[in-house]
């Protein structure tokens, strides 16, 4: 009985391995084109929102502000939005602000590097893009499905996606243009709703960061 139970548990591991090397390529192909379509148009959709970016970057700050002050151990996360910016992760609200207040004085000082941030959903959104196109590009010039294509486009992918990453971070979702740009207070935040131009899927809950643009002069 024992022998019998084992035989068909082997059985059904080969099945659906079988199963997935079978269709593993074809799910992998619509999603493909998928992240062909959303990533461009997320991109698009935060570079022609100038708060966004600038907020982006002081976000970013926060966090690689926040990272020298406790060190990288915290899972730390952030979501940009038009009036501000949550932070995720930080056990103080008070370590929160004094990490935004810093992070924006040293953008106001030209410290630009620090609107970038290895971690951004930029660069994991980018990655997956770069994985979808190769796969896409190897599958026009093939005309077959491989998994050696989708295994070959998702290292080419995490070997680049970081570098490019940074790139369109800099020059698309992010603004150092904060000399007006104000903190405005701190609170919790206990939902996160996930915007339609956001390049992440969840952030967990966390503290609000409010900011106000004081330029009267309209961008």
């Amino acid at each position: 009985m024992i022998f019998l139970f084992f035989y068909l548990f082997i059985m059904a591991i080969i099945f659906f391995f079988v199963i997935g090397l079978i269709f593993i390529p074809y799910g992998f192909t619509a999603y493909s084109l998928i992240t062909l379509i959303t990533v461009p148009q997320q991109i698009i959709n935060i570079a022609r929102n100038k708060d966004i970016r600038r907020n982006h970057a002081l976000e970013h700050a926060t966090i690689n502000v926040l990272e020298r002050y406790i060190g990288q151990g915290l899972p730390l996360s952030g979501l940009a939005q038009k009036n501000g910016f949550i932070i995720s992760g930080a056990p103080d609200p008070h370590l929160v602000l004094e990490a935004a207040q810093e992070g924006l004085k040293l953008l106001k000082q030209g410290e630009c590097q620090l609107a970038i941030h290895r971690k951004c959903g930029t660069s994991m959104a980018i990655a997956n893009f770069l994985a979808a196109l190769l796969f896409i590009i190897f599958l026009l010039l093939t005309g077959y499905f491989s998994l050696l294509a989708i295994l070959i486009a998702l290292l080419a992918a995490n070997l680049l996606g970081p570098y490019l990453g940074e790139l369109i971070q800099k020059h698309f979702t992010t603004s150092c243009d904060v000399e007006y740009l104000e903190i405005v207070g701190i609170q919790l935040e206990y939902k996160t709703a996930r915007p339609h131009y956001s390049l992440v899927d969840y952030a967990p809950p966390g503290y609000f960061v409010e900011t106000k643009y004081l330029k009267l002069i309209t961008d």
